[in-house]
């Protein structure tokens, strides 16, 4: 299940998960492990990095900001306007509430992203304060999952406090649970993973043609499910077919200068990952 973990991510991991929240309070799904926790960061690492430490930080193409960390967390400007909800920020506060130095000219920035477009974040690739960040955030893996875990963590409470539907809401608590209980821990691993990936879908900003892509569409996608059980995968099976299904919906409506195709693949193939 877990594989070879990487040195440098397992070392990190490893010697901080005193400080992840591995008991998951309340919620009728499995504990997570030491172990397993691990390999839902490394996992996430690679989903996005490929593992590779230049990829920590990042400006892709097409995009208005840069992803950064093992968790591609999203980065605006000051006073930037976007959809999308940047997470970034939150991070660095996170890290800096477990005793976290964070480097002196984020916070001199006001916790803002000071290149004014992708050009300027690329010339600026090689610079000392860009050295800096790679390495802050080599270093600081543990506490990027850790805050990631975090955010799952109140996904669901999230999501059922802005439905109005009690039936919906009652549908999709329970879906999660059974995703969560599906092949421990894959689908833990697949909720986790796919609120850091496309977040909680509850932000009525991130939406196109009205329609989200988050958890929340994902987990009310399904439908009532009936006959699964923890110890077999067919609640997991249904989250994939449900999440593509929504992602592919996503990039027909994306505004056409996005030319959101060229990624479904990736996001597809990511989304396989979650079956066991």
């Amino acid at each position: 299940m877990t594989g070879h973990i990487p040195g440098l991510i397992a070392c990190s991991l490893l010697a901080g998960l005193a400080l992840l929240p591995l008991q998951l309070q309340g919620q009728a799904y499995p504990q997570l492990q030491e172990n397993q926790v691990a390999w839902i960061g490394e996992q996430v690492y690679t989903n996005e990095c490929n593992r590779n430490p230049a990829c920590l930080t990042a400006w892709n193409t097409g995009e208005n900001f840069p992803s950064l960390g093992i968790g591609h967390f999203i980065w605006y400007r000051q006073d930037q306007a976007d959809i999308f909800q940047q997470s970034f920020p939150d991070l660095m506060h996170f890290m800096q509430d477990k005793g976290v130095a964070i480097p002196a000219w984020i916070i001199a920035a006001n916790y803002a992203a000071p290149w004014p477009n992708r050009e300027a974040f690329q010339a600026d690739m090689q610079s000392p304060r860009m050295h800096e960040l790679r390495g802050f955030l080599e270093t600081h893996m543990t506490e990027q999952t850790t805050f990631i875990i975090a955010r799952f963590e109140k996904a669901l409470a999230d999501i059922v406090a802005g439905e109005t539907d009690a039936g919906i809401a009652a549908m999709i608590t329970s879906n999660f649970n059974a995703v969560a209980a599906s092949a421990p821990p894959h689908g833990l691993y697949a909720l986790i993973d796919y609120v850091n990936f496309k977040g909680t879908g509850v932000s009525r900003r991130e939406t196109y043609n009205n329609q989200g892509w988050g958890l929340k569409q994902v987990l009310t996608g399904m439908g009532a499910l009936e006959g699964t059980s923890a110890s077999g995968t067919a609640a997991l099976e249904a989250f994939v077919t449900a999440a593509r299904h929504i992602l592919a919906t996503r990039v027909q409506n994306a505004p056409a200068d996005r030319n959101e195709s060229r990624w479904l693949t990736g996001w597809n193939n990511r989304l396989a990952t979650y079956l066991p």
